[in-house]
């Protein structure tokens, strides 16, 4: 039997009426969203807000339904959402027509002047769809600084404490360069943004707190402020030179300082004085092949407090490298790894530790001070005048005046609340040192012309 034309057609618009009607349901459809980032580059000097928007486009020839689109901050967030003119924080069952779109505006507010504000600010909004997830994260500035994104500096710089800076993608001093960071100043550094010396950075903190310099995460708010890891570190390149940090604070970073090579000239290639290191997830300081000259230095609680390899020539003068097991660093390395050698690779190594504290404790390291030897190059490792905690001593050095496996007996150390004072009380290392010509400490407190205290602290 035949069946006319015209009914053919007819059962055709039927089908395809009924088609477009209906709702795709796999896993494939295909769905733009026009941006994976929102990006709010005002930088706000008052209380005030502004907008972005996004589209999600349906490109199916059937109805989309979005099973959820939820602000994930909820109320809490400084961000809004509005969604085809409906404002809320999360929306459920939405439809989109064939090759049609829905408009989504976000709004941010933010008063610069509100206590512990983070210097960014950070959301996201979750598109749910036929069991897909998908995100589009909101950034924002929250207070008043200098940003920085992919900064280079290709000429000589100085930054005053005026106001604080922010560093976002990276920070790169180029060969030949210096930049300067007077006292005061604080840099709020991102999760991907490191720090990279091919030049030089001098830093030019002072004894008082409010006079040092910090180098820190961008994150100020609970919890994030205390975690470490919350931004790479700062890292010195093989043409970095006659580098000078004074009273800079360095915290949870991935790896506080990583340095490699030696020196271009003849001069220490990084100098460290009064400086503290803290909550470094990997490494305080690690470094290959490369020359450091540290004194009054507390270097604390990180995942490998100080790990030199390959060579070098070091000297640390009344420093404390203590670390304490806690919640956030599983203390399962020594705080003091020395070796002439990397890869089956030897160099030269000269190292001289100075009135020192090394300590660990609640963690799985018996020996806090390893030292390791390979080949014939030269070796010649000193620890004079210190306190450690090791159950078989070092070979290959030579050792003078140690205090060994005596608690140092700190002021004050609590984990469960993250507080930790490396002063020193009744402590074996009180009156234990040599004089090395270090007339104060890392309070700028004097100490005495005879016979000195071990590590950054002189008990007054």
């Amino acid at each position: 039997m035949k069946i006319p034309g015209f009914l053919i057609i007819s059962l055709l618009v039927i089908l395809f009426s009924c088609r477009k009607d209906s709702f795709i349901t796999s896993a494939e459809a295909r769905v733009t969203i026009t941006s994976d980032t929102l990006k709010y580059d005002t930088v706000f000097v008052s209380a005030g807000s502004t907008y972005r928007t996004f589209k999600i486009i349906n490109d199916n020839n059937q109805k989309l339904r979005l099973s959820s689109l939820k602000l994930m901050g909820g109320t809490t967030s400084v961000f809004k959402m509005n969604v085809d003119g409906i404002a809320g924080t999360q929306f459920n069952n939405l439809e989109i027509g064939v090759n049609d779109s829905i408009y989504v505006f976000v709004q941010v507010n933010v008063n610069p002047n509100a206590a512990n504000l983070p210097f960014v600010l950070r959301d996201s909004i979750e598109v749910q769809y036929n069991g897909n997830k998908k995100l589009v994260q909101l950034e924002a500035w929250g207070q008043n600084a200098h940003f920085f994104r992919d900064k280079v500096i290709n000429a000589n710089e100085i930054w005053n404490n005026d106001l604080p800076y922010v560093i976002l993608g990276s920070l790169f001093i180029n060969t030949n360069q210096t930049l300067t960071i007077n006292k005061g100043c604080r840099i709020y550094v991102h999760a991907d943004a490191p720090i990279v010396v091919n030049g030089t950075l001098l830093v030019n903190g002072l004894k008082d707190t409010i006079d040092r310099v910090y180098f820190q995460g961008d994150r100020l708010d609970e919890p994030y402020k205390d975690f470490p890891a919350s931004w790479p570190g700062i890292f010195f390149q093989a043409s970095s030179k006659d580098n000078v940090l004074t009273y800079a604070v360095i915290k949870n970073a991935f790896q506080a300082i990583g340095i490699t090579d030696p020196s271009p000239n003849a001069n220490p290639k990084l100098v460290l004085n009064e400086c503290v290191i803290n909550n470094a997830y990997d490494a305080g300081i690690i470094s290959i092949n490369s020359s450091i000259r540290a004194r009054n230095c507390l270097i604390t609680n990180c995942g490998k407090n100080l790990y030199l390899a390959k060579g070098g020539d070091y000297q640390f003068t009344h420093c404390t490298i203590a670390t304490y097991a806690s919640s956030f660093i599983e203390h399962k390395d020594p705080v003091l790894t020395l070796t002439n050698f990397a890869n089956n690779t030897s160099a030269n190594l000269t190292a001289l530790f100075r009135n020192c504290i090394f300590w660990g404790e609640n963690g799985l390291v018996d020996n806090e001070v390893v030292v390791l030897k390979n080949g014939n190059t030269t070796f010649n490792v000193n620890f004079d005048h210190n306190l450690w905690k090791v159950q078989t001593a070092p070979a290959n050095i030579t050792s003078n005046q140690i205090i060994n496996n005596q608690a140092p007996q700190f002021d004050s150390i609590n984990t469960s609340k993250n507080y930790y004072d490396f002063r020193l009380t009744t402590s074996p290392a009180i009156n234990k040192g040599v004089n090395a010509g270090v007339i104060t400490d890392l309070d700028g407190k004097p100490r005495p012309v005879g016979i000195p205290d071990l590590g950054c602290f002189e008990k007054q």
